[in-house]
């Protein structure tokens, strides 16, 4: 419990800053969690780092999460984007099964091409959101956070029917009042920091949010059981891995992209 509240306290002395600075603070650290996050994923497949396949995972992240406006000066003899250099990734991918025979198969590339998207696309989101407003990120953080902390207290004293095998400590009554917790704090945030739309509408909105959250962190946990693993990783001592922290994030930013909140 030490080890947990000591990175808790670290992680947030360092994070809030970068939050409330936006700009290329929250670019960089927006790129480093998805790289991050990426090399996760590769680890839990008992990959190396150094392999072909694991490098370009890492760098198709990275691309994922850097400014469309970056490649605007940059002259080329081809169109260089997000999605042609994510093109160019899953085809050397493609020929890395070839080359690399019995070594990288087409299941490795399929893994590897939805972490690129899956990693690099939420945390992309991140900073759009950031650039959008300090109060639009800081509603999907207290979506995610009001859900996930409400769904562990009420899961604890009222929780008795099982939500799914995928996380056997998750409880119908957890999630359910996860919700409507996370509900009741967003309709109050909504009175102060009003959103793109009007206050029933995000009410509707925040609902959605706070379920596709709850997926975002069975999806992580399907795939950790998968891989037959407790945590995505140890860069967070107490907490386990950037997956096991961004896991709703990386849902919850893309639909709200999505839903038109971050423009």
């Amino acid at each position: 419990m030490k080890t947990r509240v000591i990175t808790a306290v670290v992680a947030l002395i360092i994070f809030v800053p970068i939050l409330i600075a936006g700009g290329l603070w929250i670019q960089a650290a927006a790129s480093l969690l998805a790289v991050i996050a990426a090399s996760e994923v590769v680890l839990m497949r008992k990959t190396l780092l150094v392999d072909f396949g694991a490098i370009l995972t890492m760098l198709g992240a990275l691309v994922m999460t850097l400014p469309a406006t970056l490649w605007d000066n940059i002259h080329a003899p081809i169109a260089l984007h997000r999605t042609s250099l994510l093109y160019i990734f899953i085809l050397l991918m493609l020929l890395h099964t070839v080359i690399a025979k019995n070594k990288f198969s087409f299941e490795d590339a399929g893994v590897f091409t939805l972490t690129m998207m899956y990693v690099g696309m939420g945390f992309s989101m991140m900073v759009a959101a950031r650039n959008a407003g300090l109060d639009t990120l800081m509603f999907a953080f207290l979506i995610v956070w009001i859900t996930d902390s409400g769904a562990y207290m009420i899961g604890r004293k009222l929780g008795k029917h099982k939500l799914t095998t995928i996380s056997p400590n998750k409880t119908w009554e957890g999630s359910i009042g996860g919700t409507v917790v996370a509900v009741i704090a967003a309709a109050v945030y909504l009175v102060f920091f009003p959103q793109a739309y009007s206050w029933p509408v995000m009410i509707v909105i925040a609902i959605i949010l706070s379920v596709a959250g709850q997926f975002g962190d069975l999806i992580e946990s399907g795939l950790k059981r998968f891989y037959k693993v407790k945590d995505s990783g140890t860069v967070l001592p107490g907490h386990g891995g950037i997956l096991d922290r961004f896991d709703s994030m990386l849902i919850v930013l893309p639909l709200m992209f999505l839903f038109g909140l971050l423009n």
